[in-house]
């Protein structure tokens, strides 16, 4: 048995079982240091999420020989078992944005993230990704729960579980408008983990209005009595568990209480009209272009300072242009580039960022071939995302696809690596954090994975 479910098993023990959820959060927070195998560089994780994958060759994976042969036939034959939409007559498509670099790093970004690519120096930019799952069910469900089509935790799910919760009035983990396809509420699900490790959802699909706010936080009726009728219902649901010992239970309770505990700070913490002007400028509040996710990532940031540790920050399944490449790229860029980099300078102005890790990208990239007259295909087998903050070097590129952005040819990174890096720098190790499961110990990880030391500051 691991550590983290022995701890568990222990709490359960001390507490009769009914309740044992919430003072497992508490308990993890007061002895944090115990939960971790290494010193965290970060504390917490923004997850910016571009549902539908976001082009690395017109983004931030410069690539002037696809420029230079634009139009031509693909020089070699794509593998069959990776890309299967692919043939021999392909026919490259140049990117249709100009790159340059940028600070003093000279990092390469295209004219679509003309605010972010300002931000290069304290990024570092992952150009070797690959995942596994050519559609988007798959490699959605890949990115979020590290396997392409069982039903597993979470990301934010397994960080909750193995370091509970930093502020026990808020969540640990928190998805702000959350993708309604592709897996829906497998993205932010806890599967076999504790229920009360769920992410809370925070908006609808792809969008964060003024009148948005977790539902379940208006009271009903005055304080006392609003609490009378959460210790009946709880009597009857610990009442219940005793005689049924059914684990889901207990997740209902820790939730009940949670949310009860929420009302008292929650509001305060999402109450965006009490940020000055230039804040709201800053992230590109009142634009209607940038309004919506400005405000998530404007939230993202005061659920950072409260104390959340794994907030998810979606667009809708804009991404996935296998045609009009050069009208929804331009739109969806639009709509995220000042927020993101509002955000970036928001949490640096603040010394947040140092103790931050702040994850971009898409469940795959795009191929540099021409679908149709111009769009491109999925690519999982090389794209980018990028990475800030939290223990991680700032102005670097790590890894390489080939000279037309198809394959990763160097350091490659997958996604398991990925997600061992994240744990890590969080101070966990991948390998050690586990969940006794249908007879076996499940991690986040399953068999593979090995953390990307080189990124590390």
């Amino acid at each position: 048995m691991n550590e983290f479910h022995l701890r568990r098993q222990i709490l359960k023990s001390a507490t009769c079982g009914f309740g044992a959820l919430a003072m497992n959060g508490i308990a993890t927070a007061e002895s944090l240091p115990l939960g971790m195998h290494h010193a965290p560089r970060a504390k917490r994780v923004i997850f910016l999420f571009m549902h539908g994958g976001p082009s690395q060759v017109d983004t931030f994976d410069y690539k002037p020989r696809l420029g230079a042969e634009d139009g031509k036939k693909l020089p070699f034959t794509p593998a069959k078992n990776l890309d299967p939409s692919a043939t021999s007559q392909a026919k490259l498509m140049a990117s249709p944005w100009k790159f340059k670099q940028h600070g003093q790093s000279g990092l390469w970004g295209s004219e679509l993230f003309p605010e972010v690519s300002k931000r290069l120096d304290d990024i570092c930019v992952i150009r070797s990704m690959q995942s596994k799952g050519q559609s988007h069910g798959q490699a959605v469900c890949m990115l979020h729960t590290g396997a392409d089509n069982f039903v597993r935790p979470s990301v934010g799910a397994w960080i909750s579980y193995g370091l509970g919760a930093a502020n026990a009035n808020l969540p640990a983990f928190v998805s702000i408008s959350p993708p309604a396809t592709h897996g829906g509420p497998r993205n932010y699900g806890s599967a076999f983990l504790p229920a009360a490790h769920q992410g809370t959802t925070i908006g609808r699909a792809g969008k964060l209005g003024k009148e948005d706010t977790f539902r379940f936080l208006e009271a009903q009726g005055e304080n006392e009595q609003q609490r009378q009728k959460i210790e009946l219902l709880q009597a009857i649901n610990r009442e219940h568990y005793d005689r049924t010992r059914y684990a889901p239970i207990e997740g209902m309770i820790e939730s009940m209480e949670l949310a009860f505990r929420m009302q008292r700070e929650a509001p305060d913490v999402m109450e965006l009209s009490s940020e000055p002007d230039s804040i709201n400028e800053l992230y590109g509040i009142g634009n209607e272009v940038t309004d919506s996710y400005g405000r998530q990532c404007l939230l993202a940031r005061r659920f950072a300072e409260a104390g959340v540790r794994y907030i998810q920050v979606s667009t809708p399944n804009v991404w996935d242009q296998h045609s009009n490449l050069i009208k929804g790229h331009s739109a969806n860029a639009a709509a995220v580039d000042r927020p993101i980099a509002g955000l970036l300078t928001d949490l640096k102005q603040r010394g947040l960022l140092n103790d931050t890790l702040v994850v971009w990208g898409g469940e795959f990239g795009r191929t540099p071939i021409m679908q149709g007259s111009d769009g491109r295909d999925h690519n999982p087998q090389g794209f980018t995302m990028w990475v800030a903050g939290g223990g991680v070097k700032g102005g670097i590129a790590y890894g390489e696809t080939d000279e037309y952005g198809y394959y990763a040819i160097k350091d490659k990174v997958h996604m398991h690596d990925l997600h061992a890096t994240i744990l890590h720098l969080l101070g966990i190790d991948h390998l050690r954090l586990t969940y006794r499961h249908a007879g076996r110990d499940f991690r986040l990880t399953d068999v593979y994975g090995e953390v990307v030391t080189g990124i590390f500051a």
